[in-house]
């Protein structure tokens, strides 16, 4: 039985965007490979409910995303960049009943967001455009000789004006609808305005943004395609409000996430709903105390065909779970629960289908009747590769710290044996208002860590997700020591097993666990090695070149202004001068999520004071490295965790990382040494 490695990531598919038909006999879903260093091949899958044979329903050329059934299941919408020299998503349509997919936008600002039309003629989406565009026409069909260019020089206005990996130069997010048989876009919305994913009842819906990128006050609009009329039908507070529209009663009724503006990132997000015409409001999630999970539009809530529950899907306890809210009794309930992690779901009359992984799998797709009966496992995508690798189950393991429980795992290497010493890896994940779980994005890394003979353990400390508001407000003003007490709890107490060697412990986060590495490592030396990723070290420098600063606003209720010394005292880099543990830093040039700004601070800081350090850039790449780098740079990230692991341990005879040359032992150093060796013949 082979083990999990790093270099694996090349040979298993992961899959997304799950929708269900509308009379529920199929499930959508995007399946993504990896076909090289750089690139991926996304492509539209179907799979019979019953359990039949998935099949392949798009070629495989570019990146397909977000299948979307059409009203009377006759035709499904996906956006997709194949043929797209400049890797513009376009919108296209495909009969469901065999034939050729057909190109229907040809838009500037490619397409995101889509949304049928309840006659089915129409598609709603988002574009994201430049003023000179629209005035162009570029956002209703671009020339074939127009090129977007970077400005020279760059002019900013605004407070947000790059995020994820680009900067926004002058584009903003408006709403479109393309008429599907004749191929006409038309502009709903213009402006300096922002809008957000539409959704279709009798109009069509979405949320706008007027003022400033400070204000998270959103105007929900309702728009007539037949006479172009909008009106404003009610406002809502939140970072980004997601819609979900029931025209099944008489006056529709729209359901909408929320989040006070006072409060954005301390609070859990609610949903609310609004009865159009009748103007009442109901707060739905009022006998729910956990958040939502909104990573992304396959977990927006989601009416039943009938208007009878919105579906949402919550963090509990390790568990990404499916639940439905009963919008008459305000009853709460599970449809498909226990420790699965749901990474999207879909609903239709007779079934729900969502994805989801598992501690012995990556991801599959799985349907079941709205009310979670009678499941059914529709794709067994990675069984082939898991057939042949020795996956580890992880122990739940629960502690307490600071007078309240904590839940956490530990997973043990294949070969393990309880009458041998083991090295320990602890991992911190995200956030900070994040959960984790036995899978999920970590699966590889956590098996790939197992397998290269560490203990593994890792834990959801106080103010993550999923154990109520109470627990996730628990580092309001103070995310370093609160959390790290919780981990060095959980770790210490891994640590006294007789199999760990406590001399041979390390410590690797990435994001707020890049925080929290680069705090730990300055308030102790239990440590042998520490690994921080895309991390934030100075909370000042955060504030002022992250599309994020709510986050300190909201979670320490202060700016560097008025609170300097105190947000100083908050960094990891405030503490460097204590620092003695091995330290590899890992970025991405085009993360403007935590900017690399703070981690240029914290490594120069680090050689200062002589610290075995080393910081590693990734081209790019922006802050979801880790969830959808490219391959290479997915691959590489892990195996130099563990490379500068191995180099601090008696459990290895591994050289330090620094004493290696610079990819020794890496993917990229075999690809280094073939081609000299190519060299050489010639």
């Amino acid at each position: 039985m082979n083990r999990v490695e790093a270099s694996d990531y090349f040979e298993f598919s992961r899959l997304s965007h799950p929708a269900v038909s509308p009379a529920g006999e199929r499930v959508a879903y995007v399946q993504q490979t990896p076909v090289s260093e750089t690139e991926y091949e996304a492509t539209v899958y179907v799979a019979p409910t019953d359990g039949g044979e998935p099949k392949r329903f798009t070629v495989e050329e570019g990146m397909d995303s977000e299948p979307t059934w059409s009203p009377s299941g006759d035709r499904i919408a996906f956006v997709s960049t194949r043929g797209a020299s400049d890797e513009r998503p376009q919108l296209w349509v495909v009969p469901t009943d065999g034939g050729e997919a057909e190109q229907v936008t040809d838009v500037v600002g490619g397409v995101s967001g889509i949304a049928w039309g309840p006659d089915g003629e129409r598609i709603a989406f988002l574009q994201s455009v430049r003023p000179e565009e629209v005035e162009a026409g570029h956002d209703l069909e671009v020339a074939a000789e127009y090129e977007r260019e970077d400005p020279d020089p760059r002019v900013i206005d605004r407070h947000i004006y790059r995020s994820n990996e680009s900067y926004a130069d002058g584009a903003r997010s408006h709403v479109y609808t393309a008429d599907v048989d004749a191929g006409e876009v038309e502009r709903v919305t213009s402006g300096d305005v922002d809008c957000l994913r539409p959704a279709w009842g009798d109009d069509l819906y979405y949320p706008i943004r007027y003022g400033s990128d400070d204000e998270l006050r959103w105007e929900v609009e309702a728009y007539d395609p037949e006479d172009g009329e909008t009106e404003t039908v009610t406002v809502v507070e939140g970072w980004g409000p997601t819609l979900a529209v029931d025209s099944s009663r008489p006056h529709d009724r729209i359901a909408y996430t929320t989040t006070p503006a006072d409060e954005p990132t301390l609070v859990q997000t609610e949903v609310e709903l609004f009865t159009r015409e009748v103007g009442e409001v109901t707060h739905l999630t009022a006998g729910l105390d956990r958040d939502l999970e909104l990573w992304n539009a396959s977990h927006a809530p989601e009416w039943g065909p009938a208007g009878d529950y919105l579906y949402v899907c919550t963090p509990d306890e390790g568990g990404y779970v499916l639940r439905r809210l009963d919008p008459k009794t305000g009853a709460v309930e599970v449809v498909l629960g226990g420790d699965r992690h749901v990474h999207g779901f879909s609903v239709s009359r007779d079934a729900v289908g969502v994805v989801q992984s598992e501690w012995d799998h990556p991801g599959d797709v799985v349907a079941a009747t709205p009310g979670g009966a009678e499941e059914v496992t529709l794709t067994r995508v990675n069984a082939d590769y898991l057939a042949g690798r020795a996956v580890r189950e992880p122990e739940e393991v629960r502690f307490e710290s600071g007078g309240t429980e904590i839940q956490g795992w530990v997973l043990t290497p294949p070969d393990f044996t309880p009458d041998k010493e083991y090295p320990l890896a602890v991992e911190i994940h995200g956030g900070p208002h994040r959960m984790w779980s036995t899978t999920g994005s970590m699966w590889h890394e956590f098996q790939t860590l197992a397998a290269r003979g560490y203990v593994v353990f890792w834990c959801n400390p106080r103010g993550s997700t999923g154990y109520g508001e109470d627990f996730m407000t628990s580092i309001e003003r103070d995310w370093g020591d609160v959390t790290m007490q919780d981990v060095m709890a959980g770790t210490r107490e891994v640590a006294d097993r007789e199999y760990v060697d406590e001399e041979a412990a390390f410590v690797t986060g990435g994001s707020f666990g890049g925080f929290m590495t680069g705090w730990i490592v300055g308030h102790t030396d239990f440590f042998a090695g520490a690994v921080a990723q895309r991390g934030v070290y100075d909370l000042t420098g955060f504030f002022g070149s992250t599309d994020a600063y709510k986050l300190v606003e909201g979670d320490f209720r202060a700016v560097p202004w008025s609170d300097p010394e105190f947000l100083w005292d908050q960094s990891p880099a405030a503490y460097v001068e204590y620092v003695d543990t091995p330290t590899l830093l890992l970025h991405s040039e085009q993360d403007y999520r935590t900017p690399a700004n703070t981690a240029e601070l914290f490594y120069l800081s680090l050689k200062k004071h002589d610290v075995d350090t080393r910081l590693v850039r990734y081209p790019r790449e922006g802050h979801e490295l880790s969830r959808s780098g490219e391959p290479g740079h997915v691959v590489d990230r892990i195996e130099r965790l563990v490379r500068w692991f191995d180099g601090y341990t008696e459990h290895s005879d591994a050289e330090r990382a620094l004493d290696r040359p610079r990819n020794d032992g890496l993917t990229a150093g075999e690809e280094d040494a073939d081609e000299n060796a190519d060299d050489e013949r010639e």
